[in-house]
């Protein structure tokens, strides 16, 4: 927490605590699960098929699979105890929600890739890079709003239009 505070100094009058922690800990949780998605997939399932018996799981579905709850861990725990501090909710509500938006964030993946490639017909690598900004910011909002619930929405008297509180 010291080092995020010592790295976030200079940002501090462009970008507020919280979403500058959200940004540490959730580019640190990526750069965690692709990691060892690499690991997985190379050395641990050496590109291999995994054969259950019943079903046969490919080696990149695989190691997304035995991936995914590290990753899940991790980004909760962060989430929690690094980014999302002040959330007046209980763990057992948090983590319940979390599962939530991480099960949105799979969904909004899957419908923004299968949108960006094939109906408007953009490269895959290109549609996952307009994927991962949209899925970002849905995450943050999704986060902060209902995981953790640290930003309050009010009404403004002026424009009647929802403003954020911090």
């Amino acid at each position: 927490m010291q080092f995020i505070g010592w790295v976030y100094k200079p940002f501090r009058r462009m970008i507020p605590p919280e979403t500058f922690r959200y940004a540490a800990t959730g580019g640190f949780n990526t750069m965690l699960d692709i990691f060892l998605y690499f690991i997985f997939y190379n050395f641990i399932l050496d590109k291999q098929n995994v054969d259950l018996g019943f079903v046969v799981i490919s080696p990149y579905i695989a190691a997304f699979i035995f991936v995914f709850p590290i990753t899940f861990s991790t980004g909760f725990l962060l989430a929690k105890y690094v980014t999302f501090i002040d959330s007046p909710l209980r763990g057992r509500i948090q983590l319940i929600r979390y599962g939530i938006s991480v099960g949105g964030s799979i969904v909004l993946n899957y419908i923004c890739l299968k949108l960006f490639v094939e109906y408007l017909f953009i490269w895959p690598t290109v549609a996952k890079m307009f994927t991962t900004v949209i899925v970002v910011i849905y995450s943050y909002l999704i986060q902060r709003y209902f995981t953790f619930k640290t930003g309050r929405l009010q009404r403004s008297p002026k424009t009647n239009s929802l403003t954020s509180r911090q």
